[in-house]
Parts: C-alpha cells; sequence; structure tokens
C-alpha cells in the first residue's frame, strides 16, 4: 500500500480502517501471516501496511518472508505517516509509535513461559509482555489462550489488569485438526510406513536442547538403525537468525548425512510435528505443543529459564527425562510403549481453554478493535496444514 502525505493519488482500494503489521522477528512475524488471512478474507473495508521494525537481534530473514509471502513492506520509520487504526504483533518489544490506536499483541509461544533478555537493558524479562508504560497508556491489548496466563501475568505485571484478551491457540487448533492428514506429511517427509519419525526439538539459548547437547542428533542417529527410524529437528527460528542456515548446517554435517530431516524454520514445523512418532524436547513451545497434542514425550533438556507455575512447567513434572548419555534407543522405545492416551491432558487444559475456536474469537477482538462490524459471512476455522517442505540438505 502507497504510504505518504500523497498515498490517496496512487491506490487502486480506499478501506475504511489500517491496520498495521509490526514485523519484527521471523518467529512472530509468521504467526500473523498465517492467522490475518482467514481474519481478513473478502473485507476491502481494510486496508493492511506491514512495517518491519529491524531492531531486534533476529530481524534476519524477516524481509524475505514478508516478499514471499507477496506483501508490501514499509520502513518503520514511515509510520508517522500511515495513522493506523490498529496494530497488530506477535512481538511484544515493538517500539510503538505516538499516537492513540490500540495494539493487539498475540503470542509467538504458548503463554508468558520463559524468561528473556531484554533488548532495552542488560536485565532478563518475562516473554510476552509488552513494556509497562505501553500497559499504562491503555492502548495494549494481549491476546492469552487460557485464563491462568492472565493470573500469572497481573501477578508479575500488576498494570496488565484487565489488559487481556481470551482468544485461544490458532497454531494448536491446526495441529489438532490437521490429524487426519498425518500419513500425507509422513510420506512428504520420507518416512516409511514400518518406521518411527522420532522428532527433535529445540528452543534457543544455551539452555536449549541443542545449547546444551549439540551431539545429540548425530548420536541418536548412530543409536537408532535407519530401516527402523527417522530422525527429524524442528529448531527455533532465533537459532537460524541468530547464526545462520549455513552455521546450523555445518554444525550437524554428521546428522545431515546420516539421513536428519533438518525441517525448514517457518511453516513446516507443525505439519512434520504432526508426524511424529514420539518427541524430544526441552521448555520450548514445541515440545508444550506435541505433548498436548498427544505425542510421547522425552525431555532431554530443561533450562533455568523456564517459568514456575507455567504449563510447560508442569510438564516438567511429569514428562520423561532422556539421559543423553545412556542408552537412547531403549530410551525412546520405552517412552512410545510406556505412554498412554491423555497422559499429558491436565497439561494441556492447563494451556490451551476451550480450543477450536481461536480464529474466530481473534476476528472478533481484530473487528472490534478497528471499531468494525464483524463480517456477516460464517466464522473462520482453522485449515487444514500443508504438507512440510522438503527437509535441508547437507552442506
Amino acid at each position: 500500500m502507497p504510504v505518504g502525505a500523497d498515498a490517496h493519488r496512487w491506490r487502486t482500494f480506499h478501506g475504511e480502517r489500517v491496520l498495521v503489521v509490526a514485523a519484527r522477528t521471523v518467529t512472530s512475524t509468521v504467526r500473523v501471516l498465517e492467522a490475518l488471512p482467514a481474519l481478513l478474507r473478502d473485507d476491502g473495508r481494510v486496508t493492511v501496511v506491514f512495517a518491519h521494525d529491524p531492531t531486534s537481534a533476529f530481524n534476519d530473514g524477516v524481509l524475505d518472508l514478508l516478499r514471499a509471502a507477496g506483501c508490501r513492506v514499509a520502513p518503520w520509520a514511515q509510520l508517522g505517516d500511515i495513522a493506523p487504526d490498529l496494530i497488530l504483533s506477535a512481538s511484544e518489544n515493538i517500539d510503538v509509535p505516538e499516537g492513540d490506536c490500540p495494539v493487539l499483541v498475540l503470542p509467538h509461544g504458548i503463554g508468558f513461559q520463559k524468561r528473556v533478555p531484554d533488548s532495552r537493558s542488560a536485565r532478563e524479562r518475562l516473554s510476552g509482555v509488552v513494556p509497562d508504560s505501553l500497559l499504562e497508556s491503555g492502548r495494549a491489548w494481549l491476546a492469552i489462550s487460557h485464563p491462568a496466563q492472565e493470573e500469572q501475568l497481573v501477578a508479575a505485571h500488576p498494570k496488565a489488569a484487565g489488559r487481556t484478551l481470551l482468544v485461544g491457540d490458532p497454531c494448536f487448533d491446526e495441529l489438532v485438526g490437521s490429524r487426519p492428514r498425518r500419513a500425507a506429511y509422513r510420506e512428504a517427509l520420507g518416512v516409511g510406513e514400518d518406521q518411527r519419525l522420532v522428532m527433535v526439538s529445540s528452543t534457543w539459548r544455551d539452555t536449549s536442547l541443542l545449547g546444551s547437547h549439540p551431539d545429540l542428533l548425530p548420536r541418536l542417529l548412530a543409536r537408532l538403525p535407519c530401516d527402523e527410524y527417522r530422525v527429524g529437528a524442528i529448531v527455533h527460528p532465533n537459532v537460524w537468525a541468530a547464526h545462520g542456515a549455513w552455521q546450523l548446517r555445518t554444525l550437524q554435517a554428521a546428522a545431515l548425512e546420516a539421513g536428519l530431516l533438518l525441517i525448514p524454520a517457518v511453516h513446516a514445523w507443525r505439519p512434520a510435528l504432526v508426524a511424529a512418532d514420539v518427541l524430544v524436547g526441552d521448555h520450548g513451545s514445541v515440545t508444550l505443543y506435541g505433548a498436548a497434542a498427544g505425542l510421547p514425550v522425552l525431555l532431554a533438556a530443561f533450562g533455568g529459564d523456564s517459568v514456575p507455575g507455567t504449563a510447560v512447567h508442569e510438564l516438567a513434572a511429569v514428562a520423561p527425562r532422556l539421559d543423553p548419555r545412556g542408552d537412547l534407543r531403549r530410551q525412546v522405545e520405552d517412552a512410545v510403549r510406556e505412554h498412554t492416551p491423555g497422559r499429558y491432558a491436565a497439561v494441556a487444559a492447563r494451556a490451551f481453554a476451550e480450543p477450536g475456536h481461536a480464529l474466530a474469537r481473534l476476528r472478533t477482538a481484530v473487528y472490534e478493535l478497528l471499531r468494525l462490524p464483524e463480517p456477516a459471512s460464517a466464522p473462520p476455522v482453522s485449515p487444514v496444514l500443508a504438507a512440510p517442505e522438503p527437509p535441508a540438505a547437507p552442506v
């Protein structure tokens, strides 16, 4: 969309409201890109502008992601010329411009379950929480997937009282709704009918699975017979952004040569997770998604940066631990054999309230904040996930 003082001269579409998507990291940007089309489908009243905030240490890949999606991107400095009616982001760390329009922040994981470095200071902060100044302004709204997250948030940041919206989690709804296509996902990944797919998930920082045990992937591949098992890896986009795809593939060269399925960083992790038979993970959101979706789980790492009282912390209390130096094949086989349906149902219930309605609730919230009547069309439902892209090849 053209922006600036004379932008009206160049436009074809003239909406009634302007929604600005603030894109700062790959993780946060992809969350918005995956949800927004279903919310605004066929509605010419809303004009969308994508604005790139380049200040993150993990900004690599954001512009590529937006361009691949066909988004017209405005520099962050031009936001003052746009006069948005709503700013939407899944990054709580954006530098919101002056004004009075509301700011809706979607989660880019599950709740507020980790402490992360604060880019504005040398301290750490609770992930997912906007600065107190934005809360005090009355502009910020934080989307949550469970009422317990509001209780946790207000206990840590009293200024957040009354600033949350119970929406649900579109990503979890997609995972659950895509189970009928599991066989198609496995076929796309090259997993045979008689093979087990062991998916390894790592969040970022040195407390993560890969940060703690960088040699676990090649060791798993060496211990699991290749005619019976495939091994995949879902690595947090912040790792790809901070270190680069070349560095990651170089560090895992032996594993890739042994057949590792290194799942592309953006969209493919969700169908890959649905395709898995067992998940080896850490304290990241992907591990919690897998457990809540019913997968057997082994925790190979669990960082002290996780927040007590959260759903992922409850998972740590009930999920078995992987001994990285023990018999890896036996531990994987034991996890599959001893798993029972509903084993992590209580953990899932703590993370996701009333699943299945997230997109519909999110559409209602967006239109209320835009001060527009919601479209008369049926509420959106979570789409079935597309088959995953081919995994990365060795260097």
